[in-house]
């Protein structure tokens, strides 16, 4: 097979699951993967055959992708941020979403009076690593410290860490049951925001695919993480300290609301128009 036939098969196999640009898309991503050729040379080379092994493990990517499972857990790698980070089924892939909510936080704590040494920031919920890190990135001198439940999720944000030669603390604990024990400048979290009730609206192939404690509030009540936020925020987020939090889209007053004591709290929107983050400065 040749690499022209193989991305008219790709496109046919997945006309179902995946638009005409998508699959356009994710069929030069995996030839590339596997075959080693980016965009350009997928045209020059249009025409020459496939080695058998490599044709063998394209077409097992293609029946991987027709099982629903995401993309990004096939190869095993997503782009966020401009860097690549290390995915499996025991983290969240990261969305476009919180792109934006890093974006606002790095703008925020670079206007702040406190963004060199000395700065400590804490993550809550740090999934595949990528708010820490990306933070780490731009605030080398900064403490940074994330906690999260999942032994999993950390080991994969460990390896994160380490192939981005970024020095992070990882903490393995409860944090719905866990006192803090130190203060911070920043504190940043996306915690499981999606209500038990919504799970209908979840399409399969997240529910299927990802982690249910990363996606789903662990009790009857969405805000349970962003209650506890806002007690600890109280005794540990400095004076003049920062809060940065991914929210609900559907609780954008009702979580606002929990953040009533700060000097400025605000419900800010993303890039579709929801209410979709909450900045504080206490």
């Amino acid at each position: 097979m040749t690499i022209s036939a193989f991305k008219k098969h790709f496109k046919a196999e997945l006309s179902d699951l995946y638009t005409e640009s998508e699959r356009a898309f994710l069929g030069s991503l995996f030839i590339q993967k596997i075959v080693g050729f980016d965009s350009f040379e997928q045209r020059r080379f249009s025409e020459q055959e496939l080695l058998t092994d490599d044709e063998q493990k394209l077409c097992e990517l293609v029946s991987e992708l027709k099982t629903g499972k995401p993309y990004q857990q096939i190869l095993g790698e997503t782009e966020f941020y401009g860097m690549k980070f290390f995915v499996d089924e025991n983290v969240l892939i990261p969305r476009p979403e919180t792109e934006e909510l890093l974006e606002i936080a790095i703008r925020e704590i670079t206007n702040s009076e406190n963004k060199g040494s000395g700065l400590k920031i804490l993550d809550i919920g740090t999934g595949s690593g990528v708010i820490p890190l990306v933070l780490k990135k731009h605030f080398p001198e900064a403490e940074i410290s994330s906690i999260d439940f999942s032994e999993k999720a950390l080991e994969t944000a460990k390896r994160n860490a380490a192939y981005h030669q970024l020095d992070v603390k990882y903490i393995h604990a409860d944090y719905l049951t866990t006192p803090l024990a130190e203060e911070y400048d920043v504190i940043i979290s996306n915690p499981p925001y999606i209500g038990i009730e919504e799970e209908t609206e979840i399409e399969d192939s997240v529910k299927g695919f990802e982690p249910t404690m990363a996606l789903f509030s662990p009790t009857s009540d969405a805000l349970i993480f962003y209650r506890k936020i806002a007690e600890d925020s109280k005794e540990h987020l400095k004076k003049n300290g920062l809060l940065f939090l991914e929210i609900n889209q559907k609780l954008g007053p009702e979580t606002l609301e929990l953040y009533h004591y700060f000097s400025n709290a605000q419900l800010l929107k993303d890039l579709s128009e929801n209410d979709r983050f909450i900045y504080g400065k206490k």
